[in-house]
């Protein structure tokens, strides 16, 4: 089975606002993950070096588009900023911008850039926040809008109930991306924006999504989301498996006491460090690794993990 590759975001920074173009977007993913899959939060905070190989393979493009890519979201990475809500001492909202990274370089001929994210990021990509979103890097790997895959973060905000709360249109609009001198006519926003990015959601990643408007009067005010999980094709579920390995669309088979047992060990992996919560200690995190892998879900992510430790 090829290693999942696990995108995740803290809330805030899916619903921050920021401006920024598609390849920009991928590489700063891609940089997510290597920061990820570090394991500590001073590795989290280095450099981490994003190969055109890399981008070539997770986006599915041939090696001069790779190249290219790679050049151009260096030229823009340093100057994007994104701005995002929290709360301060005293429990009202505090409006915080700050820069995606605080170094991006790019070699001539050497086929990679580096990218080194600002202090203000790295929180937001830890987990060190309660509430996060996480989804499959290849999930979103044949979407070409912008405005596609930001609309996809926001879905994945609430997979597990499958429709989002209803959203502003400023807030939406926000959380795109769009200036204001864009899509000022509903009809254009609705053409250019939203169908188009709904329609590549659908044709092109694991949900089917919907959404309905909201209207005061005659004006539209908002819309409301809504997806589902797409059946999976037996090519697509034989694809996903070998031989070797377990077909991780049926659940795990442990007992009570296998499952405590690699709870513990899983929680004192390496690998597994920075999916600690802020402040859980060993025993807290071995607790919810074992509640976790009781979700078929969450089992497709520990399973490699399980393997290292001699599961069968």
């Amino acid at each position: 089975m090829l290693k999942t590759r696990l995108v995740s975001k803290a809330n805030a920074l899916i619903e921050s606002s920021y401006t920024i173009n598609l390849v920009a977007q991928r590489v700063i993913i891609l940089a997510i993950i290597e920061a990820r899959e570090q394991g500590t939060m001073s590795d989290v905070g280095g450099v981490h070096r994003i190969h055109a190989s890399d981008y070539e393979k997770n986006f599915e493009c041939d090696k001069t588009t790779a190249y290219r890519s790679l050049k151009s979201a260096c030229e823009s990475l340093y100057e994007s900023e994104f701005v995002w809500t929290d709360k301060d001492a005293k429990g009202r909202d505090k409006i915080n911008k700050s820069r995606f990274v605080q170094r991006a370089s790019y070699s001539e001929g050497g086929g990679y850039v580096e990218v080194m994210f600002g202090n203000d990021v790295i929180p937001l990509i830890t987990r060190l926040s309660e509430r996060y979103t996480e989804y499959e890097l290849k999930q979103i790997k044949d979407l070409n809008s912008i405005y596609a895959l930001r609309i996809f973060e926001v879905l994945m905000q609430w997979s597990s109930l499958g429709k989002t709360p209803p959203i502003s249109i400023g807030s939406l609009r926000t959380r795109l991306g769009i200036e204001e001198h864009q899509y000022k006519l509903m009809s254009d926003f609705k053409k250019r924006v939203l169908d188009h990015a709904i329609k590549e959601i659908n044709d092109n990643t694991n949900i089917t999504a919907t959404y309905e408007q909201h209207k005061e009067g005659r004006k539209i005010t908002g819309f409301t989301f809504k997806f589902k999980l797409k059946a999976k094709s037996k090519k697509a579920m034989e694809s996903e498996t070998d031989g070797d390995t377990p077909n991780i669309l049926t659940p795990l088979k442990m007992t009570d006491k296998q499952r405590g047992t690699f709870a513990s060990k899983l929680s004192q992996m390496s690998e597994l460090s920075s999916y600690a919560k802020q402040g859980e200690d060993y025993k807290q995190f071995a607790e919810r690794i074992e509640t976790e892998l009781l979700d078929e879900k969450k089992q497709e992510f520990y399973l490699p993990y399980l393997q290292k430790l001699g599961f069968q």
